[in-house]
């Protein structure tokens, strides 16, 4: 037994090294007039796989030194070795845009309740044509406006026509909820919102809000609120700590905290994929 177990949990440190030394793979996805660009990991294998559209935050995707954003490296690599396809539609770079933190609200050019929606259905569809991806179990994820985004999507009125399956189930990751709360938000589908208590960028009380307003007439909204956890909690290695000239806070100043919180990692880091394997 002992071998067993020995022998399990090497294959598991395999299959990890195996999907995290492969590197992202560059793809484009057709959207209308734009040529959505995205970045997209897969396991190990010739599948079929399910898998992940994920959702990039108001910063974007790349880094300021190239290529993707570490954190979503980290998420795309750790899917990936938990056997998701995973595809990262670059919302912003694909419309000449580096990120939308600091632009003022009234000039800014991709919403997340109009163009991001058409890229994540975009997204599903490219998977869906993929002879390697099992078309129904296509789920969707994001982080902050990326997550807002999945928010706008997963409504009823949201959903697709294009013949094809829906999204499987949604997570979101501290999102604005306050503009869906009074807009009766509820979700299609089953949808997990993780968010921290101490989040003074996009408050937990907007998101409790709304997901208890959605009880009775929504597929399961779950949420989860984590102790003292502010935004970007789920970023490794990210000391807290002040940022300022934020376009759209919780009150005037701009001024917002964030960074990593090891206990809501952790969590995350657990629940996310038992969430997708449903």
């Amino acid at each position: 037994m002992r071998l067993l177990i020995a022998l399990i949990a090497i294959a598991a440190v395999v299959a990890r090294t195996t999907a995290a030394g492969a590197a992202a793979e560059q793809i484009d996805l057709g959207q209308g007039e734009t040529k959505l660009h995205a970045t997209l990991f897969k396991p190990a294998g010739t599948g079929p796989f399910p898998a992940v559209v994920a959702m990039h935050d108001c910063d974007g995707l790349t880094a300021r030194t190239g290529g993707i954003a570490p954190w979503y490296q980290d998420w795309g690599e750790r899917l990936a070795a938990s056997g998701f396809a995973v595809v990262f539609p670059d919302s912003f770079a694909s419309r000449g845009i580096a990120q939308q933190c600091h632009i003022p609200a009234r000039t800014r050019a991709v919403r997340a309740s109009r163009e991001r929606i058409g890229d994540a259905n975009a997204a599903r569809r490219w998977l869906q044509e993929q002879p390697w991806i099992i078309a129904d179990r296509i789920s969707l994820i994001g982080w902050s406006d990326g997550g807002t985004a999945a928010l706008w999507s997963v409504r009823p009125r949201a959903g697709g026509q294009d013949g094809k399956p829906d999204f499987r189930s949604a997570i979101v990751f501290y999102p604005a909820c306050r503009t869906l709360h009074y807009s009766a938000w509820s979700a299609r589908i089953p949808t997990l919102v993780l968010v921290g208590a101490a989040d003074d960028w996009t408050p937990a009380h907007d998101c409790q809000q709304m997901v208890a307003g959605a009880r009775g007439r929504s597929a399961g909204a779950t949420i989860v609120t984590y102790p003292e956890a502010y935004h970007n909690f789920d970023r490794a290695g990210l000391a807290v700590h002040v940022r300022t000239g934020v376009a759209r806070t919780s009150d005037p100043s701009g001024r917002v905290h964030v960074g990593t919180n090891p206990a809501a990692r952790e969590d995350a880091l657990k629940r996310v994929p038992v969430w997708l394997a449903r």
